[in-house]
């Protein structure tokens, strides 16, 4: 169906491949319109809890855009091709599910920025991060220089950005880009054990939780606070509360149905 993505599901765990290894999975246009065509498909999944995000093959994750397709890109093309990114990126950002970024390789400008649009990142021990845009007398457009900052920092972000060298594994690590690094061969089985975790615990509190950490990264923290106040009580309205209650008093395992 898809030509550059590959998408399976497992039980309630979708896993998304973006399939470009021979062009070490670079986003191009093609990929960007069967990435918004299967979102559509995903945000209409209810029975989907979490969704894992990789790259074809060992060498990347996904290194960056065509080059060749920024070649004869104009003001006018570059407005509409990153506002079409970004609100595919904020769509994944915002999905009822948490996606984890599985980085099993380069990310690179826009791979970079996928893997910020995702509620967590794990990565190999070989892969390596970067904004090299200003390498070709670009910036990022994707969302990165907004996304970045808020999860390392405006000084590490702003040293990424303007100087666009890479950084490994381990000082991706360090500085919060990713949140673990394991070998290359146990990438998948943690990042699935990861999802299974997250999957098994009460669909809807988890959508909510969610919902109100993205938020707090945005405005006041008066909002932030009334928002985490309204989804907690709307939390407790839900049979998922009931059982979880109920099988912690009575010392057993929930089952939970997300409503």
């Amino acid at each position: 169906m898809y030509k550059t993505l590959i998408y399976e599901k497992k039980d309630n765990i979708g896993l998304l491949t973006i399939n470009r290894p021979d062009k070490m999975n670079a986003i191009s246009r093609e990929l960007t319109s069967e990435l918004k065509q299967l979102l559509d498909e995903i945000e209409s999944d209810e029975e989907l809890r979490v969704l894992i995000i990789t790259g074809a093959g060992d060498k990347a994750f996904v290194a960056g855009a065509d080059i060749n397709e920024i070649v004869d890109r104009e003001a006018k093309m570059g407005r509409r091709i990153s506002k079409e990114r970004q609100e595919i990126f904020s769509r994944i950002e915002n999905l009822h599910v948490p996606a984890i970024a599985a980085v099993n390789g380069y990310a690179l400008g826009g791979g970079l920025e996928l893997a910020l649009a995702c509620s967590i990142r794990i990565c190999s021990e070989k892969a390596q991060f970067g904004a090299p845009e200003v390498k070709l007398g670009i910036i990022p457009g994707d969302g990165g220089t907004q996304r970045l900052p808020r999860l390392v920092g405006l000084g590490r972000a702003m040293e990424m950005i303007l100087t666009g060298d890479f950084i490994d594994a381990q000082e991706a690590c360090r500085i919060g880009l990713v949140n673990r690094v394991v070998p290359p061969e146990k990438l998948m089985e943690a990042t699935i054990e990861l999802a299974q975790k997250i999957a098994s615990r009460p669909p809807l509190a988890v959508r909510y939780a969610k919902e109100a950490v993205n938020r707090s990264q945005e405005g006041a923290t008066g909002s932030g606070f009334a928002l985490e106040s309204f989804l907690h009580a709307l939390s407790c309205t839900t049979e998922d509360k009931k059982e979880g209650v109920a099988a912690f008093l009575e010392k057993r395992k929930g089952e939970f149905k997300g409503k």
